[in-house]
């Protein structure tokens, strides 16, 4: 069973859409006992990270360091990435620290790129992990964001992208997964990682 957090951060149908499609048994909940409980954790997001936050405080997050500290699988999406590292530029916010980093403004040189980065992106991997088994290195994933993370610890990036300016799409340690895409907006690539995520026991590489 995935269970899908619940805290005001939109984007809950699409992912419950796609595991459906996949018959992957899965909840969304925003009860503290359930997932502190919870086999596995879908964390996805769209919006702003201070008011996910906000919604974050007191049960929530500390359910969610319960399970992160038992070893339960978890996958961020998105803003659910960002709010994982330090600390978020956007509206000067304190996040939960589960990876150490910062979240940062997406400013290119070439100021003919748009932002937000909306659109279809490939991936360069800095190292191999179970989640992407299956996956062609050639697919691209679905973007819409305005930042992007910054871990301090490079071991912690596993796929950088680019637009503009070349970042960490995709990071991972221990029973922790997250993607600055969207999984369940990107194809039989996307529906692949979210497969193998749900028999995924938390070895952060592949052999």
């Amino acid at each position: 069973m995935v269970t899908i957090i619940d805290y005001n951060a939109g984007n809950l149908t699409s992912v419950r859409r796609a595991l459906d499609f996949l018959d992957i048994k899965c909840k969304i909940t925003s009860d503290p006992d359930s997932i502190a409980k919870a086999e596995r954790i879908i964390f996805p997001g769209v919006g702003n990270a201070k008011s996910a936050m906000q919604n974050l405080k007191g049960g929530v997050a500390d359910a969610l360091y319960e399970a992160v500290k038992r070893g339960t699988p978890f996958f961020g999406i998105c803003l659910g990435m960002q709010i994982m590292m330090t600390h978020s530029d956007e509206g000067d916010t304190e996040c939960l620290s589960l990876f150490d980093g910062g979240v940062r403004l997406m400013t290119p040189e070439d100021k003919k790129l748009k932002i937000p980065h909306m659109g279809w992106d490939s991936l360069t991997y800095q190292k191999k992990h179970k989640l992407f088994l299956g996956v062609d290195p050639r697919s691209e994933f679905y973007f819409v964001h305005s930042y992007y993370v910054d871990p301090k610890n490079p071991d912690d990036s596993v796929a950088l992208s680019e637009h503009g300016i070349v970042f960490t799409a995709v990071i991972g340690k221990e029973n922790m997964f997250a993607t600055q895409f969207h999984p369940e907006k990107s194809g039989e690539a996307g529906l692949t990682l979210l497969k193998n995520f749900a028999k995924w026991e938390g070895e952060a590489h592949a052999e």
